[in-house]
């Protein structure tokens, strides 16, 4: 995939043509350094016509980079109301003596022998979506003997207030969920990634955001271990039995919505170096599940991806966390029964739901819906916010 960039532009016959971003070239003919600070020629070029020709082709230039940042803006900030609730408190029907489960309630805390589980946003986004609440309180239900950290951009370092909303509130019930910033410059320093990041021209990228989550949770995994998951997961049993694993989506293709790894694991070290020395952020994927495929295929001299496990590292088969095709995922909203539910999930540890997919499909609740009853079964708390705000919603339609 290749993506078009500026008009080059001439004066005296003036005409359009577009640039070719270029692809990344072999780590082993560059250093990591010049490649990523090596400019696509089309930008060259548009700096050159800036330079020698009339105000004009300055106005075209400035014109092309507001309207880009102003899409990446919009994108940014736009989410579906519905999907996040009212940024209220919890009411008295979602009490944390009630949701949250005793073995929670009374446990000493989270044992420091096991693995944190992490979350991460690396947006400014402080408003969770129910989804992001139920990923969050599945994996806090499952692993009542681990640090369920979620780390959050947009919230101010040193501020220990919460910002209110229902579901601060709600993730707060639960004694293993910790909820801090998400400090980049601390978190890369001292890997490859932190000359990347600090990179001036970084954020325009088209898919900034999404290789930035890329980043972190391959550094993450190698700089302390355990589990890391996309906030769009429900997490239906304890991973913490899967070591040194990432899961297989299909179609030869490793995913990194999944990870669990042993600190400073090899494996780990070898996607950071890769992720420097390979880098093409225009391209979608290619720093997230192009990369581990990449990188598992070197580690065990494969062409093809499947199932086995090598070297100490294993890849799942789609079943234990993709157990719905990202091709299918509007089975997500088809009602199911019980039988064929307990008969989808049977070999499944915790089922993702494609949210750049699915988040504009309404869920209607309750319902027989599949993602309705992994919501009441998996994140009961969540769930009753959402009978609340749909009943609410239903009264005002009224």
């Amino acid at each position: 995939m290749r993506l078009e960039g500026s008009p080059e532009i001439t004066l005296k016959q003036p005409k359009i043509n577009f640039c070719i971003w270029p692809q990344a070239v072999s780590g082993e003919q560059a250093l990591a350094g010049e490649r990523m600070l090596r400019m696509p020629s089309c930008l060259l070029k548009l700096t050159r016509v800036v330079l020698s020709h009339k105000p004009w082709a300055l106005f075209i230039l400035i014109f092309i980079f507001v309207s880009f940042a102003y899409i990446k803006l919009y994108w940014g900030i736009w989410e579906d109301l519905k999907s996040r609730g009212h940024p209220y408190g919890l009411s008295a029907e979602i009490s944390c003596a009630h949701y949250v489960p005793s073995s929670l309630n009374t446990a000493a805390g989270p044992s420091p022998s096991t693995g944190n589980v992490f979350f991460v946003e690396t947006s400014e986004q402080t408003t969770p979506s129910y989804l992001f609440s139920c990923s969050v309180e599945s994996a806090a239900r499952t692993h009542p003997g681990s640090r369920v950290m979620v780390l959050m951009k947009g919230m101010a370092k040193g501020n220990t207030s919460l910002p209110k909303h229902w579901a601060f509130s709600l993730l707060s019930c639960f004694p293993n969920v910790e909820i801090r910033p998400l400090d980049l410059t601390e978190l890369f320093s001292g890997t490859p990634l932190k000359r990347w990041y600090l990179w001036p021209l970084r954020h325009w990228e088209p898919h900034f955001l999404a290789v930035l989550s890329d980043a972190c949770r391959i550094v993450l995994m190698w700089k302390f271990g355990g589990i890391y998951l996309d906030t769009d997961f429900i997490v239906l049993k304890n991973l913490q039995n899967l070591t040194n694993a990432l899961g297989i989506q299909g179609d030869d293709v490793l995913n990194g919505a999944f990870l669990s790894f042993k600190p400073k694991h090899e494996f780990m070290e070898l996607c950071m170096q890769d992720f420097v020395q390979n880098y093409n952020g225009w391209i979608w994927g290619r720093q997230g599940p192009e990369l581990l495929t990449r990188v598992f295929k070197k580690w065990c001299s494969l062409r093809t991806i499947k199932s086995m496990s090598c070297k100490g590292v294993s890849a799942l088969a789609p079943e234990a966390v993709y157990p719905i095709p990202w091709q299918d995922w509007k089975k997500l909203f088809e009602a199911v029964s019980a039988l064929e539910l307990h008969k989808l999930l049977k070999n499944t540890y915790a089922v993702h739901i494609w949210n750049k997919l699915s988040h504009g499909t309404k869920l209607e609740i309750p319902s027989q819906a599949l993602l309705a009853q992994l919501y009441s079964q998996f994140c009961p708390a969540t769930y009753a916010k959402m009978k609340q705000d749909s009943e609410e919603w239903a009264r005002r339609a009224v």
